[in-house]
């Protein structure tokens, strides 16, 4: 079992100490770092600085939003950031949801699976660089048909420092992951216990050997197990009741998968009605316990154990609130873990 470090995407303002966090992961043995990207602060910007200021560690993405940027786009800052990090990139994707894709980007959301498939297909072709790019799919089109007409296929001036750059992909639907096993080298799972992988077998049943599962893992130590579970419930409720339509909620639909159906539902009208408190408090503790590590550490490095013997290949480890918390959290896994 690998360990990872999930930085996830800023807040109000930068992540405290994330150049000191990253090279603590570094010394201690972590194998990879991840950021992420909502509606704020960027991926690249931050994986950028941090793989300036270390030499060893893997750097990923976790995730990119493809329709942040054209296939193409993601190719020239992936080609450029592998070479300046010496063949560290790992470049985690994913649709995000329509609320950020068409609030946000201005982008349609509609057919993401298509959409995945030809932005995969474009940007491995540039990586590659074994002749002029050219997609004639419905989402995408190059050269691009219309405008001017004057579009003609290219090839990257840049030569890639790899002619294969691995991607993962963000997904919580079964045809999804599906997809990440087909097409992609890693599947990004957003919520998942080592008790019930079983629900991924048919998407996962082509996956080839080195196929990566990093798993993020938010990590929370205290005696009190009520406690420790608090923090993991009132994320479940917010993405239950307030990340995604009422009616097109990916994260309720993975939680009905794994069993919690009714009360993902639950969660979600109590959060959606105003009742934030009480949403939380109906969030299943056997729910929060299974995709946290909470309690005891002595607990934890039990549960550890229940991960070591799943499909999952990596623990990425959430950081906390404050530096300090969080490099108490980074060496403690790395104590139980690695």
């Amino acid at each position: 079992m690998k360990l990872g470090l999930q930085m996830g995407y800023w807040q109000k303002g930068p992540i405290p100490n994330m150049v000191g966090l990253a090279q603590e992961a570094e010394n201690l043995g972590y194998d990879s770092v991840f950021t992420g990207e909502a509606y704020g602060s960027d991926a690249l910007t931050p994986l950028t600085w941090i793989g300036a200021h270390t030499s060893k560690i893997r750097l990923g993405t976790s995730v990119m939003q493809i329709s942040a940027r054209t296939p193409v786009c993601a190719a020239m800052s992936a080609l450029t950031l592998d070479h300046m990090s010496g063949g560290r990139l790992t470049l985690g994707i994913g649709v995000s949801g329509p609320q950020v894709v068409e609030g946000w980007y201005g982008q349609p959301f509609n057919r993401p699976l298509e959409r995945t498939r030809e932005w995969i297909d474009i940007f491995r072709q540039v990586i590659a660089r074994e002749g002029p790019v050219t997609l004639e799919g419905k989402q995408y089109q190059l050269p691009l048909k219309g405008g001017m007409n004057l579009g003609k296929p290219l090839k990257s001036i840049t030569h890639p420092l790899r002619s294969h750059i691995p991607v993962f992909l963000g997904a919580e639907g079964p045809k999804n992951v599906q997809l990440a096993a087909d097409q992609f080298d890693g599947w990004l799972p957003m919520f998942v216990s080592p008790y019930r992988m079983d629900i991924y077998n048919e998407s996962l049943k082509n996956k080839p050997d080195d196929f990566e599962i990093p798993v993020t893992m938010n990590v929370h130590v205290n005696d009190d197990l009520d406690a420790a579970l608090l923090p993991t419930k009132w994320m479940l409720a917010l993405y239950l009741g307030g990340m995604g339509a009422k009616n097109d909620n990916f994260h309720k639909n993975l939680m009905g998968r794994m069993g919690f159906a009714d009360a993902a539902q639950e969660v979600q009208d109590l959060y959606m009605g105003g009742d934030v408190e009480k949403a939380v408090n109906a969030v299943p503790d056997a729910l929060a316990d299974e995709i946290s590590l909470s309690g005891p550490k002595d607990r934890i490095k039990e549960r550890i154990q229940d991960w070591k013997k799943s499909p999952v290949t990596s623990l990425i480890v959430g950081r906390k609130e404050t530096a300090e918390e969080s490099l108490d959290v980074v060496r403690f896994m790395a104590e139980v873990t690695l």
